[in-house]
C-alpha cells in the first residue's frame, strides 16, 4: 500500500463548525429565556412594589399636593429648604436619634446578657427562651395595649410594684419627661428576645477549643469573653446593629397606639412625622420629603456601619 492509498484525514469544514456554533447559540438563548421566565415575576413585583414607590415618592417631594387636587404642583426643592431649616424638624430628628440609640444599645447589651444566660445548662431553659422570644412575634398594637395597662398610673401593674415602697408611679404616657423612656422600655421588651436568640445561635456555634485553651492558660471568664467570644460574635453584632437601626427608625405601631407622638411632640419621630404630614395635614409633598430624608439617613448610616465594621468584622 502506497502513501497515496491511505485514507485522507478528515477535517471539520466551515459548515460543520458554523452548525455547532448555531446549536450552542440556540441552547444559550433557550437557557437565557428560561432564566428570564423564572426571574421576571420576582423582578416585576420588586419593581412595582419597591423601586417604583421610591421613584414616585422622590417626585412627590418636589411638589405641593394635598391629595385632593387633580395633579401635584411642581415646586422644585422648596420642600427640602423649608424642612431642613425648620426647628421642629431638628427636634424630631434628635428624638429619633435618641430613641434609636437607646433601643439599639439596650437590645445588644441585654440580648447578649440573656444569650449567655440561656446558654447555661439550666432546667426549663427551653421554656424561658420561648417566653423571651414571644413578644417579638406579637403585633405592635397588642404590645402597646398590654403596656398601656401596665403603665396606667391609677390601676396598672407598675403602680402595684412601686406603691409598696411609698412612691407614686409617673403618668408615663401623658408626661413629656416619661413618655419617651416608656416607649423605649416597650420596644426593648418587644425586641430584646430576638437579639438574645440570634446571639444564642452565635454562641452555640463558637469553637470550644479556643475557650478551653484560654481557660487552661489561666484566662479569667471576663478575659475569655472580651478577647475570644466577643470578637467571634462580631458578625452577629453587625447583623443586629443594621437590622435594629433600620427597624427602630421606622417604628410606628406602638407610638400610634400609646402616645400618638405626644404629649406635645415628645415622642414625635420621623416615621410618625411622615404620617402626620401625609394623613393628617394632607401635605403629600412634605411627607414625601421627610420620607426621602429618612431614606437618605438610613442609607448613610448603613453605609458607614458597613464601612467601619468591614475592618473589624471577620467571618470564620
Amino acid at each position: 500500500m502506497t502513501v497515496t492509498d491511505l485514507p485522507a484525514r478528515t477535517h471539520p469544514d466551515e459548515r460543520t463548525i458554523a452548525t455547532g456554533n448555531d446549536q450552542r447559540k440556540r441552547r444559550r438563548r433557550r437557557e437565557y429565556g428560561l432564566f428570564a421566565l423564572l426571574v421576571a415575576p420576582n423582578l416585576i413585583v420588586i419593581a412595582v412594589f419597591a423601586y417604583w414607590p421610591i421613584i414616585y415618592n422622590a417626585f412627590l417631594s418636589l411638589t405641593d399636593w394635598n391629595m385632593i387636587a387633580a395633579r401635584p404642583k411642581f415646586i422644585g426643592l422648596a420642600n427640602y429648604g423649608r424642612t431642613l431649616t425648620d426647628p421642629a424638624f431638628h427636634k424630631t430628628v434628635w428624638i429619633t436619634v435618641v430613641f434609636t440609640g437607646l433601643i439599639v444599645a439596650g437590645s445588644l447589651v441585654i440580648g447578649l446578657a440573656l444569650a449567655f444566660l440561656f446558654n447555661l445548662p439550666l432546667k426549663g431553659r427551653g421554656a424561658v427562651r420561648t417566653i423571651a422570644f414571644a413578644p417579638h412575634v406579637l403585633s405592635g398594637a397588642a404590645v402597646a395595649t398590654i403596656w398601656a395597662f401596665i403603665f396606667d398610673p391609677g390601676y396598672g401593674l407598675m403602680r402595684a410594684l412601686i406603691e409598696p415602697f411609698g412612691a407614686e408611679p409617673p403618668d408615663w404616657m401623658n408626661s413629656s419627661d416619661w413618655a419617651l423612656p416608656g416607649l423605649v422600655i416597650v420596644y426593648l421588651w418587644k425586641n430584646v428576645g430576638f437579639a438574645a436568640l440570634i446571639y444564642l445561635a452565635g454562641l452555640q456555634g463558637l469553637p470550644k477549643d479556643l475557650d478551653e485553651a484560654a481557660a487552661i492558660d489561666g484566662a479569667s471568664t471576663w478575659t475569655r469573653f472580651r478577647a475570644i467570644k466577643l470578637p467571634l460574635l462580631a458578625p452577629i453584632t453587625f447583623f443586629l446593629l443594621i437590622t435594629t437601626v433600620i427597624g427602630t427608625f421606622q417604628a410606628f405601631d406602638v407610638i400610634a397606639v400609646m402616645t400618638g407622638g405626644g404629649p406635645g411632640d415628645a415622642t414625635t419621630t420621623l416615621s410618625w412625622s411622615i404620617y402626620n404630614e401625609g394623613f393628617q395635614a394632607f401635605n403629600a409633598g412634605r411627607a414625601a420629603t421627610l420620607s426621602i430624608i429618612m431614606f437618605a439617613i438610613l442609607l448613610v448610616v448603613t453605609a458607614v456601619q458597613a464601612r467601619v465594621m468591614e475592618r473589624r468584622v471577620h467571618y470564620r
